[in-house]
C-alpha cells in the first residue's frame, strides 16, 4: 500500500492553526497563566479531530464541500437563507478578522528584520508592512502560484514549530505543575484566553477546507481509514506545538508580551542571539501562508453556497478572494496593536465556532446525505458536549466584553 494514501489535507489544517496567531496566544496564555491552561488545549485538540473527522467525512461521502452540502440540503424558505446568510457572514467577517491577524503576525515578524514607517492619511493610520504583505498574498493567489512558495514557508514553520518542541524538551518542567495544567479552572481572569486557544485551534474554517479537499483528494468510501490517520496525526502534531509554545512561554522571562521580541525570549535558551531571527522568519512565514489559506477558504465557502464554480481563476473566487483579503487589510490598518488584534481575532473564531459547528452535526446525522455512514450515538455524544463547552465558553465571553 503507497504510503501517499495516508497523507492528505491534515497537515495543511494543522499548518493553518500553527499561525501567528496560536504563537501569540499561547505565549500569551504561558506567560500569564503558566501552565493553568493546557487542559483548554488538550480539549481544543479532542474537538479539533472530532469536528475535522465530521468534515471530511462529510466530504468523502457527499465528494462536495460542506459549504455546497448545507446549500444543497437545507429546504427552499426562511431557514435556508438565515442559514447561508449566518455561514457566509461567520466565515467571511471570521476570515476578515483571522486574516488581519495573520497579516499583523507576518509583520510582527518581519518588523524585527526590517522597519517601514506608518503613512498617516487624515485620520487614518496604513501600516506599509501589513499592506505589503497583503499584497505578496494577493499576488500569489492571482498568480496561482502560491503552492510552490506555501511549500517553502511551510518548511520554516515547521523549523520553528520543532525549536519550541525542542526547547520544551530541554526545560525539562515539573510533571506535577505540568500534569496540573489538564485540571480545568475557568474564572473571569482567564475565560477570553480559553476562548483564544480554542479558536485558534478549532479554526472554523477549516472544517469547511477540509471537506473540499478531502472530497479531490480521496473517492472511494474505503478510505475512510486513511482519513482518519491523516486528520489524527496532523492534528495531535499540531497541538504538541502548541502546548511546547506555552510551556516555553511559561518558563521564559517575558514578563508581557507586546512584539515579536517578546514572543522569542522563551528560545533564547536554545538559540541565543539568534533567537530574535529564528522567530521573525517563523513568524513571517507563518502569517504568509495563513495569508494565502484564510482568504482561500472564504472564497471557497462563498462560491460553495451560491453553487459557483470553485475554480481559483473564476470571476466568483477572485472577487471573493479580494473582499476578504482587503477586509483584513482594512481591519490591520485600524492602529490597534498586533497582539492585541491577533488575541481578538482568535476570540472571535472561538465564538463563531457553535454557531458554525451545529449544521455539522445536523448534516452528518442526516441519513439522505450520509447514507449509512452517519454518527453513531457515541460520536453524537461527544459531538453535543463539544458543541455545548464552546457556546458556554463563547457566550460567557460575549457577556464578559459586553457587560
Amino acid at each position: 500500500m503507497s504510503w501517499k494514501k495516508y497523507i492528505g489535507p491534515g497537515p495543511l489544517v494543522a499548518a493553518a492553526f500553527i499561525g501567528p496567531g496560536t504563537v501569540t496566544v499561547c505565549t500569551l496564555a504561558g506567560v500569564n497563566f503558566g501552565f493553568d491552561l493546557l487542559w483548554a488545549l488538550a480539549l481544543s485538540i479532542i474537538a479539533t479531530i472530532v469536528l475535522q473527522e465530521m468534515a471530511a467525512r462529510i466530504g468523502l461521502i457527499t465528494q462536495k464541500g460542506l459549504a455546497s452540502v448545507i446549500s444543497e440540503t437545507l429546504q427552499i424558505g426562511l431557514i435556508r437563507y438565515f442559514s447561508i446568510f449566518l455561514v457566509m457572514f461567520a466565515i467571511v467577517i471570521g476570515n476578515a478578522a483571522y486574516e488581519a491577524g495573520n497579516i499583523s503576525g507576518g509583520a510582527l515578524g518581519a518588523e524585527l528584520i526590517v522597519n517601514f514607517p506608518d503613512l498617516n492619511i487624515g485620520q487614518f493610520q496604513v501600516r506599509i508592512l501589513n499592506f505589503l504583505i497583503g499584497t505578496v498574498a494577493f499576488l500569489l493567489l492571482m498568480l496561482g502560484s502560491f503552492k510552490t512558495i506555501s511549500k517553502y514557508l511551510t518548511i520554516l514553520v515547521i523549523l520553528m514549530s520543532l525549536a519550541f518542541i525542542t526547547n520544551a524538551i530541554i526545560l525539562s518542567p515539573k510533571w506535577g505543575e505540568l500534569m496540573a495544567g489538564f485540571i480545568p479552572e475557568i474564572n473571569a481572569s482567564n475565560i477570553l484566553t480559553i476562548v483564544a486557544l480554542i479558536g485558534t485551534t478549532v479554526v472554523p474554517y477549516n472544517l469547511f477546507l477540509h471537506s473540499s479537499l478531502v472530497s479531490q483528494k480521496w473517492k472511494e468510501l474505503s478510505d475512510l481509514k486513511y482519513i482518519r490517520f491523516d486528520t489524527i496525526i496532523s492534528v495531535v502534531l499540531g497541538g504538541t506545538v502548541s502546548m511546547a509554545i506555552v510551556i516555553t512561554a511559561a518558563s521564559g522571562e517575558a514578563l508581557d508580551v507586546n512584539s515579536a521580541a517578546d514572543l522569542a525570549l522563551g528560545l533564547e535558551g536554545l538559540l541565543g542571539n539568534y533567537a530574535k531571527y529564528f522567530m521573525a522568519f517563523g513568524l513571517f512565514a507563518a502569517g504568509v501562508t495563513s495569508a494565502i489559506t484564510a482568504p482561500l477558504a472564504g472564497a471557497l465557502v462563498v462560491s460553495g453556497c451560491f453553487g459557483w464554480s470553485t475554480d481559483i481563476k473564476s470571476r466568483s473566487m477572485r472577487f471573493s478572494i479580494i473582499f476578504i483579503l482587503g477586509l483584513g487589510l482594512v481591519f490591520s490598518s485600524l492602529g490597534i496593536k498586533p497582539v492585541q488584534l491577533i488575541t481578538w481575532a482568535q476570540v472571535a473564531n472561538g465564538i463563531l465556532l457553535p454557531l458554525l459547528s451545529v449544521y455539522i452535526l445536523w448534516i452528518v446525522n442526516k441519513k439522505s446525505v450520509m447514507k449509512s455512514h452517519v454518527n453513531s450515538s457515541r460520536l453524537n455524544i461527544i459531538g453535543g458536549l463539544i458543541w455545548l463547552i464552546t457556546l458556554i465558553l463563547g457566550s460567557w465571553s460575549v457577556y464578559k466584553v459586553v457587560f
